[in-house]
């Protein structure tokens, strides 16, 4: 997979803004994923988006969007930030994810498929910091085999993505 990251702050730069008028918190309640407009348009981004809300997931996800670029194009983007303080604090923080993302995402054999993480400031709620918006984008003869291959892309994405424990459950202390 073709995968690089940059750092877009300050200016006239989008700003993540988690928690949007429309915002959905699949963390929560994962049930929703289908209320979200661009899961029935593009059926493989529910289970990334799942995936990536998931209780042993290092994030969170705020916002998506499906389109094709092209004819014979399809492309995604997804707004991510950390589980651990809801942004990363400092951009070089989100730089130190995405470096390492983008190794483990090149590994994968997708050549068709491209990968671009891009930092950007974030809100979620009171807390300011940085958040990645994460494009994912593929083409193919068809419209079809667009799809199978963001499918596959998506597949990449998922697997390259660390993973924490899950939370313990309470339980008695020893004494």
């Amino acid at each position: 997979m073709n995968a690089d990251w940059e750092v877009e702050i300050g200016g006239d730069a989008p700003v993540i803004e988690a928690f949007w008028p429309g915002f959905i918190d699949l963390r929560a309640h994962p049930d929703r994923v289908s209320a979200i407009v661009e899961t029935v348009t593009f059926p493989p981004l529910a289970g990334l988006l799942q995936f990536l809300n998931a209780a042993d997931s290092l994030l969170w996800t705020s916002k998506c969007d499906v389109w094709e670029p092209e004819p014979y194009a399809i492309a995604l983007y997804i707004d991510m930030l950390p589980c651990e303080g809801s942004v990363f604090v400092k951009w070089q923080a989100a730089a130190a994810f995405c470096r390492e993302f983008v190794h483990r995402l090149a590994r994968r054999a997708t050549d068709d498929c491209t990968a671009d993480l891009v930092i950007r400031q974030a809100i979620a709620g009171g807390v300011t910091g940085f958040g990645i918006t994460a494009y994912l984008s593929a083409s193919g003869l068809d419209k079809p085999q667009a799809a199978t291959l963001l499918a596959t892309a998506i597949a990449g994405f998922s697997d390259a993505l660390p993973r924490v424990s899950p939370p313990a459950k309470p339980g008695s202390k020893l004494q």
